[in-house]
């Protein structure tokens, strides 16, 4: 029989515990997958948020494989599900080692891993084997410095050979960062059954609208200049002014809840603004077939943050080096932009994130080899800027016309034909 693999939760600072967050977090890529899955849980007793968040996110024709921690009953574990009731009973099976699972398609570590690189790495290989073609293991790590012995550094290795996907959680004890890593392709086709993925590190202001990590960290730097400002001249009111930039600089990195259309042949708008141009063009570095282009402009009161046209899968990204027009000009064609390239059911479909007269930073987020649902959040650019999004000429009809208004992740810009 086959034993679990060892995993040690206790760092050279002391025990790393996964909360509800950092649980969530584990077991996104559970979640948000709406067909029916398998998953195999490692490493949970009958406390473990990892387990609950996971029971959560089953959906009808689910099935969930659960591997005890060591240390920790099987008997217990079963226990503690059947009085779930049966409708979880009926999607969960307890086995005491990971020998007797099948391969699933999301695999999960329900502990953190502390230990050294090559603990890490053994941990890893003999669990990789036990994954579907295309599936995902999702593991955490502590975040600080000095809380692993190498498994950390290891980790990050990894995610850069095979990561589809990596989260900061800052409300953990201590902060962890998880890991999705995807050993072998997945079929572009799954990502239509996807929902956008959970992201732990924007905070949440009221049900519907939400604060990007970036205008988080931006809010604290002005606020940390306004404290150092009044630190410094205890009797000017300078302070006041980084202290008020404060507010608008969070709220240009506001990220609102969309709710996405479900029509399969809807694609959506990648940003907020306004519709600049709809054109045919081609453009060999994405084949030599004829596009069709929509380009948005978004003034510096739009929502910044950038989503998916379509779900489909990561393939190519790439930067083109240029200057900093004003994001309204035709001059724009040759600034700096950042390049997504999709496979989709339909064909290549390209995102570009341009910069502009004021906008010089742009953020992407979806590594090659990530699954993205239609709608879901791929990035941002700070201040004012422009999206482009290219569909296949030949399969897509454009709904929009220059001077139109769209919301990304809502608007309808374009059909399958």
């Amino acid at each position: 029989m086959t034993q679990s693999p060892a995993v040690r939760t206790v760092g050279p600072r002391g025990p790393v515990r996964l909360g509800d967050r950092a649980a969530r977090t584990l077991t996104t890529e559970l979640a948000r997958h709406h067909g029916a899955k398998s998953a195999l849980l490692v490493g949970v007793d009958a406390e473990s948020a990892v387990l609950a968040a996971a029971i959560e996110a089953l959906l009808p024709g689910d099935t969930l494989t659960v591997v005890p921690a060591d240390g920790t009953g099987a008997a217990q574990l079963r226990d503690h599900i059947t009085a779930q009731g049966s409708w979880v009973a009926d999607r969960l099976r307890v086995v005491d080692s990971v020998g007797e699972a099948d391969p699933a398609d999301v695999l999960v570590l329900g502990q953190p891993l502390t230990g050294t690189a090559d603990e890490a790495r053994s941990t890893l290989d003999g669990l990789n084997k036990y994954l579907t073609d295309g599936g995902v293991l999702a593991a955490a790590v502590p975040a600080l410095p000095g809380m692993t012995s190498g498994a950390t550094a290891e980790l990050e290795r990894q995610g850069a050979l095979f990561g589809v996907g990596a989260d900061l959680v800052l409300r953990n004890t201590p902060p962890v960062r998880v890991h999705r890593l995807r050993f072998t392709p997945a079929d572009a086709t799954v990502a239509g059954r996807l929902g956008p993925a959970y992201r732990p590190s924007s905070v949440p202001l009221t049900q519907n609208m939400h604060i990007d990590s970036n205008g988080v960290a931006a809010a604290g730097i002005a606020l940390g200049l306004a404290a150092l400002t009044r630190a410094a001249r205890p009797k000017s009111k300078l302070w006041l002014l980084p202290a008020l930039a404060a507010a608008p600089v969070a709220a240009f990195f506001r990220d609102p809840q969309r709710d996405v259309p479900d029509d399969e042949s809807a694609v959506v708008a990648a940003s907020d603004g306004r519709v600049l141009s709809v054109e045919r063009l081609r453009d060999e570095r994405f084949g030599e077939q004829e596009f069709l282009r929509i380009a948005v402009f978004l003034s510096v009161l739009d929502v910044h943050v950038n989503r998916t046209p379509v779900a489909g899968k990561v393939v190519d990204y790439f930067v083109v080096d240029g200057g900093f027009a004003a994001a309204m000009k035709p001059a724009a064609e040759h600034n700096v932009a950042a390049y997504t390239v999709l496979d989709t059911a339909r064909g290549t479909v390209v995102v570009a994130q341009r910069t502009g007269l004021i906008a010089r930073r742009i953020v992407q987020r979806a590594p090659v080899g990530a699954l993205l649902a239609k709608g879901e959040r791929l990035g941002l650019i700070r201040f004012g800027s422009r999206t482009d999004v290219y569909l296949p000429a030949d399969a897509a009809e454009a709904l929009v016309g220059p001077g139109d208004r769209v919301l990304g992740g809502a608007s309808v810009i374009a059909r399958w034909l």
